[in-house]
């Protein structure tokens, strides 16, 4: 039904277009980072098809025009003397039709930064720069137009699980990501439960992922920064846009120029479509999502810009699901999931260029995320069961939970920046976040698990959850990019942060160097102090929980990590790239529940009501609690090797990269030393895309990976239930618990902490493949493509799961784990027209 919507949308817009001319028209404006105009630059527009060179000069307001180009596709690239260059790689342009561009130039900077989607590549940048056009995020093969799966195919980063779009960067926790869009902190960028994100690639102008050794202008966070800029709309007419179906939602971009010079609108709505056609079939809301995003762009005076921007998201599910398992025998199986998720920012930004030398950034913003989940079930999960063949001897498993969070957030972001002479650039700012977050829980039932303050299960979470913080959160910064010589650039920076919940300031002294050591060689190095605070807005991202409520035993101190890493970038031929990187990281004072006190565990025990050929069942080593402390310490490390062959102009047949990471990540706490959870030592990542005629586009994503530590069960016990006649009197007792014909039931035993991670995940390994076709009749305008994600069908695990099964040589049943939260062999199709 979308896909026919969009085609009969597409043949009536095309139907109104007029009769268009042989040539075609290239119009923009060249700017700087604030967004003043920049006169005088060269602009250099080069044919694909035969190599014609088209130059010319931006005007006095920056803007420039290029009449005459033959129809085809084209690089573009601005230029200025002491600024980056600006390169679009690929500009279509159509008979008789004309398109605006924005050419962004950029003071040469040295902090890490990998680009994604960048639409106004940086050739010339740090060595630790990938850049990726916007179209290669929307066209990955694997990808989903995801910006977080498109980065899982870089070094140092890695998935959480296949459905997850939470990332670890270089052995870092999903939590220790910071996601900022268009100056704005963004605390759940994700949608579908995390199988998509909240970026729409058509609206993007480009994304930087700053995998470690950030400078001081971003900070609270230990593992990396992801930068979402979005890009103005269009002004090259009063309104055009896209229509375009991805395999999880489609989406309609609107866009065109506002009375004045420069102004510009921008819409865009997502929402998925396979519910609408379920729903009708299967009675229950799946899960869905509908997105709305806004802008305006408003040009005050020259070199004077204002931003609005808007976003509006609603996410619902509302299904139960019967018989979920083949087991027979007595009780139904059900799941019941109601959930409800809602985002809502608003945002205004001033940049304002101060004089020839300086320029101001004002962001506020107002930002809310609500999430309501409703889940209860009775399921077979094979955890438990009784030592006999029957299907029915697993036993029914109860799960109840009810989960309420909000996080709002009202900031203040402000940057300055000033160009003090030749050799130096200072920027300065600070940012303030005024948080209210609230976290309430009911949970009732079996819910077992190797660790308790784990989000997914434990023993020691608690029943009942009420917790209110509304705190502010503050940062500044000062940062010097001082070029000592045109080979020799230097940034030190220093940042402070003070933190409401922590109640302590700290200052965090950093310092990158980029030594150019031939014309195709540069050498980096960067270092520094990161730290970040305790906050429910960062256990959102997280594994695991710690109650932050004013009585849960706080304060709680920063977490810190010192950090050091070297590179050596080689550039070979034209857009190609090849790059080793070290890195280093120290933790402390990282934030873990604590153990049980003596007391603790005499109390949990005594609620245990089992005969004395049974007490072995009971757990008495001492459980982790959700009572958060300082006790943790950790260290990684690894080298990285990146090779790149970028599309340099739209006649580039093969382009893509490789990479490879060696590394390792290890956490001391607990009275031992363990691997962290997302240790990963070996990963391997290959991406191309071949252009096979003007028609045709084949791509490939390769990922081949060492699987992520696991916490093994060891052995099983008594399983318990708690005694009904003692819960209606308000007291707690457990007793064993046994199935309808009187045997004893069993769970897994996962030991003490001494267990955690000792065990690892099987080989990870994918290939995604997809085949794009643009039809001869209207290359320019319509696209398709086809997918298979998984195409080898392997059986992958993000998870192994405790299962037990029937020992007729036992009086219990043996403990075994079988793989689950993969993602099967899965193909899909998806189109994107421009009108």
């Amino acid at each position: 039904m979308a896909f026919l919507a969009i085609l009969l949308l597409g043949l009536i817009l095309s139907n109104q277009i007029q009769a268009q001319g042989p040539t075609a028209t290239l119009s923009g404006q060249v700017r700087d980072e604030s967004g003043a105009a920049i006169p005088g630059a060269v602009i250099t527009v080069t044919a694909a098809a035969d190599g014609a060179v088209s130059r010319t000069t931006a005007g006095a307001e920056g803007r420039f025009e290029i009449r005459g180009l033959a129809p085809g596709r084209y690089a573009v690239v601005g230029e200025q003397p002491g600024l980056l260059p600006a390169v679009i790689p690929e500009v279509v342009l159509a008979a008789g039709g004309s398109r605006s561009v924005i050419l962004e130039l950029k003071v040469p900077g040295i902090s890490e930064v990998v680009a994604v989607g960048a639409r106004l590549a940086v050739p010339d940048a740090a060595p630790s720069i990938i850049d990726v056009d916007p179209l290669v995020v929307k066209s990955v093969a694997g990808g989903g137009e995801n910006i977080y799966r498109v980065l899982q195919a870089l070094p140092g980063v890695a998935a959480v699980n296949d459905f997850d779009s939470r990332l670890s960067v270089r052995g870092g926790g999903p939590d220790q990501n910071l996601t900022m869009m268009d100056g704005v902190e963004i605390h759940n960028p994700y949608r579908l439960f995390g199988l998509t994100s909240a970026f729409n690639p058509e609206t993007v102008a480009n994304f930087e992922l700053i995998t470690g050794g950030f400078n001081a202008q971003y900070g609270d966070r230990l593992s990396s920064i992801l930068i979402v800029d979005n890009r103005p709309g269009s002004t090259a007419t009063a309104a055009g846009g896209t229509a375009a179906m991805s395999m999880t939602d489609g989406n309609i971009v609107a866009e065109g120029r506002l009375p004045g010079n420069g102004n510009s609108w921008l819409v865009t709505g997502r929402r998925t479509y396979y519910d609408l056609i379920a729903e009708r079939i299967v009675d229950a809301d799946l899960p869905s999502f509908t997105d709305l995003q806004a802008r305006a762009d408003v040009q005050i005076r020259p070199g004077h810009r204002l931003t609005l921007s808007a976003l509006s998201s609603r996410e619902n599910t509302d299904a139960r699901f019967d018989d979920v398992s083949e087991n027979d025998g007595d009780g139904t199986e059900f799941v019941d999931i109601l959930s409800s998720t809602q985002n809502d920012l608003g945002a205004l930004t001033y940049s304002a260029a101060i004089g020839a030398r300086a320029f101001s950034k004002t962001t506020v913003s107002w930002y809310r995320n609500r999430e309501q989940t409703d889940f209860a079930g009775e399921v077979r999960t094979g955890a438990r069961r009784s030592n006999r063949p029957e299907s029915d001897a697993v036993a029914l498993t109860q799960l109840v939970l009810a989960r309420q969070l909000s996080i709002r957030d009202a900031a203040l972001r402000q940057q300055f920046g000033l160009n003090a002479g030749t050799a130096h650039v200072v920027e300065a700012g600070f940012e303030t976040h005024n948080l209210d977050t609230t976290w309430q829980w009911r949970t009732s039932g079996e819910l077992d698990g190797p660790n308790g303050s784990s989000g997914q299960g434990g023993s020691s979470l608690p029943s009942a959850l009420d917790s209110s913080r509304s705190n502010l959160r503050a940062g500044a910064w000062l940062t010097d990019r001082w070029t000592i010589s045109p080979r020799v650039r230097f940034e030190p920076g220093l940042r402070l942060d003070w933190s409401g919940v922590s109640g302590e300031t700290i200052a965090s002294p950093r310092l990158a160097a980029i030594f150019d050591v031939t014309g195709r060689t540069r050498a980096r190095v960067a270092g520094g102090m990161f730290t970040q605070s305790p906050g429910y807005e960062k256990l959102l991202q997280s594994d695991y929980f710690v109650d932050l409520s004013e009585d849960g035993g706080l304060p709680v101190r920063s977490e810190r990590a010192w950090q050091v890493l070297a590179a050596v970038e080689r550039r070979l031929d034209p857009g190609v790239t090849m790059r080793v990187e070290g890195y280093y990281k120290d933790f402390d004072r990282l934030v873990l529940g604590r153990l049980e006190t003596p007391g603790e565990v005499a109390a949990r025990v005594a609620t245990y009501d089992f005969p004395e050929e049974l007490a072995f069942g009971i757990p008495t080593a001492p459980q982790v609690t959700t009572m958060p402390a300082n006790i943790g310490t950790g260290r990684a490390y690894g080298v990285e090797f990146y090779a790149e062959k970028r599309a340099t102009s739209a006649g580039t047949r093969l382009s893509g990269w490789a990479s490879y990471t060696l590394g390792r990540a290890e956490t001391t706490a607990y009275g031992g030393t363990f691997a962290a959870d997302y240790d990963r030592r070996h990963a391997l990542s290959l991406v191309s895309s071949l252009r096979v005629n003007r028609l045709i586009e084949v791509g490939t994503t390769f990922r081949a990976q060492s699987g992520f530590p696991h916490t093994p069960g060891l052995a099983v016990r008594p399983a318990s239930i708690e005694d009904q006649a003692a819960a209606a009197a308000g007291i707690t007792r457990l007793v064993p618990q046994y199935d309808d014909r009187g045997l004893l039931v069993w769970s897994a035993d996962f030991g003490d902490t001494s267990n955690f991670n000792t065990a690892r995940l099987p080989f990870f390994a994918r290939l995604d493949a997809r085949v794009t076709f643009r039809p001869r009749w209207s290359s320019d305008r319509w696209q398709f493509y086809f997918e298979v994600i998984n195409l080898l069908n392997r059986d992958n695990a993000s998870e192994l799961e405790v299962d037990l099964v029937y020992d007729p040589s036992s009086d219990r049943p043996q403990l075994t784990e079988v793989r689950s939260g993969r993602l099967p062999l899965l193909p899909t199709f998806g189109l994107r027209y421009r009108f």
